[in-house]
């Protein structure tokens, strides 16, 4: 056996069953599931083979379980019947069956009433009853088992559980309307139309049949309310129940005026009896059924034919009739509007006359004027001439002398600039020469000093330093022996007013000897 495969087996003895180390006694079921390879004891009978089925999201099989009786449905995974299971038969009504194995589509082939043509292939009853609920349309579904409906909004896929079925639709079609004539499993929300045709009765017995279009659709205005999903289903036939009440209001407001009176009006009568006026006496453009939110939004009034042939008889004498006097009446406004037209046309035709004499009168004034301006123009063209080639002579001249003085200063410009760079250069030129003689000045300076001093270094060793210090004292010691040959101890002058340098006294007194500085001997220590 593969991996989705089973054997049912039943015991005929009493035996061990080693497989599954349990004890079988005679009449026990049981199953196997592969793969696996498997021989059959003698006490052991096969009673089936069952097989995987695979299952996608959109398909089921209902199943029954052969101990409880309770039935199940299985969608959207791959499922093996077990040895208490067996598949189960859903049963539906024969209208459901025709419905759902019809090809006609719920909303393409909505106005199409002739007999649906089923599928040659009859449907396999194991499998999950499947619907596809076209787009703003809606399926009531009840469960019989939990006694309540649920509503189902387009598009999406109807799966009916075991214990469902479908509200099925039967609406009045034809025209005029006849019940039972249209059979359906989905309610379309619309906007539509229907039509219908109605007989009336005006106040002096006209009687009037009417060919009239409804356009309606369904106010639903909360999908995910129950109680308002399930209101689009309180009425069996909405068709049938909509069109008598209109029909009957219709009725109602015709049986209350005259023929000539409904002919003339016939649109607003109509539509003022189904959907009533306002406060401010307008007709209202909506009526609502609020058994089920139909609303019906406008009223097309298609054909009204008289039903009887006195009606009609005088009813086509009066057109006739009317029709002439349309005719009379539209031709005498034609030759009205003729003579009219043709008064305006002679009165246009003068204005005319009028006009063009004027601008005849304007255009030859104005040609004097011109001939006038000529004659001006022309004695002064001359004149003007003369002055303008003057003038412009004179703005030649003045422009060229402008031209002659931007050219004189032009050259002034680069004759000064050019004695500019000649004396900056020149006076760059003394200054770079002054600079190298200042500066062969001070090298000379230097080097005279450096001899000088070099000079005089060899002066200063060639002499000795014993003897320029024997020199240097010879003064000052000459100084004092001559004061002391003279008996003076010390002797100073002066005026009182200049302060006295008692260092250089001696040599003022002595008349201008340079003073030295020594050292005092021991015999000089007391003569101060």
């Amino acid at each position: 056996m593969g991996e989705d495969e089973g054997l049912i087996l039943r015991a005929q003895e009493a035996f061990k069953d080693t497989d599954a180390d349990k004890d079988r006694l005679p009449g026990d079921k049981w199953m196997i599931r592969g793969p696996k390879e498997y021989v059959p004891p003698v006490e052991v009978e096969v009673v089936s083979q069952r097989k995987a089925i695979p299952l996608d999201e959109n398909e089921g099989i209902y199943i029954r379980d052969t101990k409880s009786g309770k039935v199940r449905a299985i969608a959207g995974e791959t499922y093996m019947l077990n040895q208490d299971e067996e598949l189960w038969q859903k049963e539906l009504p024969p209208a459901v069956e025709s419905l759902l194995q019809s090809a006609k589509d719920p909303l393409a082939d909505r106005s199409d009433r002739s007999s649906s043509s089923s599928s040659s292939r009859a449907r396999d009853r194991t499998k999950v009853v499947t619907f596809r609920v076209p787009h703003n349309a809606a399926v009531q579904i009840y469960d019989y088992k939990e006694k309540k409906a649920r509503v189902v909004f387009g598009p999406e896929l109807v799966m009916l559980g075991p214990d469902e079925q479908f509200t099925q639709l039967s609406l009045s079609g034809g025209k005029p309307k006849r019940p039972n004539v249209i059979k359906s499993l989905c309610l379309l929300l619309g906007p539509d139309f229907c039509t219908d045709i109605i007989t009336i009765e005006t106040s002096d017995h006209a009687r009037l049949q009417l060919q009239l279009s409804y356009n309606w659709h369904f106010e639903v205005a909360n999908k995910e309310d129950p109680k308002e999903a399930a209101k689009l289903f309180s009425v069996p036939d909405f068709v049938g129940d909509a069109c008598k009440a209109i029909a009957s209001r219709i009725r109602g407001a015709v049986a209350g005026v005259q023929f000539d009176d409904f002919h003339k009006n016939s649109a607003k009568i109509i539509r003022a009896s189904v959907f009533g006026l306002d406060d401010k006496m307008k007709v209202r453009d909506r009526f609502l059924f609020p058994q089920n939110n139909l609303v019906f939004t406008s009223i097309d009034i298609q054909s009204v034919e008289p039903v009887d042939q006195r009606t009609r008889d005088s009813l086509q004498k009066s057109v006739q009739l009317a029709i002439e006097i349309t005719t009379n009446s539209q031709e005498a406004a034609a030759r009205h509007e003729a003579e009219r037209l043709e008064q305006e046309a002679k009165g246009r035709l003068e204005r005319q006359k009028i006009i063009d004499e004027a601008e005849a009168e304007k255009a030859r004034k104005e040609l004097l004027e011109l001939q006038a301006n000529s004659a001006a123009v022309e004695s002064t063209g001359q004149a003007k001439a003369e002055a303008q080639s003057r003038a412009e002579a004179a703005r030649i001249e003045g422009e060229a002398a402008v031209e002659q003085a931007k050219l004189k200063a032009e050259a002034s410009k680069i004759d000064a600039e050019s004695e500019l760079e000649r004396l900056t250069r020149a006076r760059e030129a003394e200054t770079k020469y002054v600079r190298e003689q200042n500066e062969l000045e001070i090298s000379k300076s230097k080097d005279m000093s450096e001899i000088e001093t070099q000079k005089f270094k060899n002066m200063v060793t060639s002499i000795g330093a014993d003897t320029i210090k024997a020199i240097a004292m010879s003064g000052p010691e000459m100084q004092v022996k001559l004061l002391k040959s003279l008996g003076l101890k010390s002797t100073l002058i002066t005026d009182g007013s200049n302060p006295i340098n008692l260092f250089n006294t001696a040599s003022g007194l002595i008349g201008g000897i340079p003073a030295v500085t020594s050292k005092p001997g021991p015999d000089d220590s007391d003569e101060e």
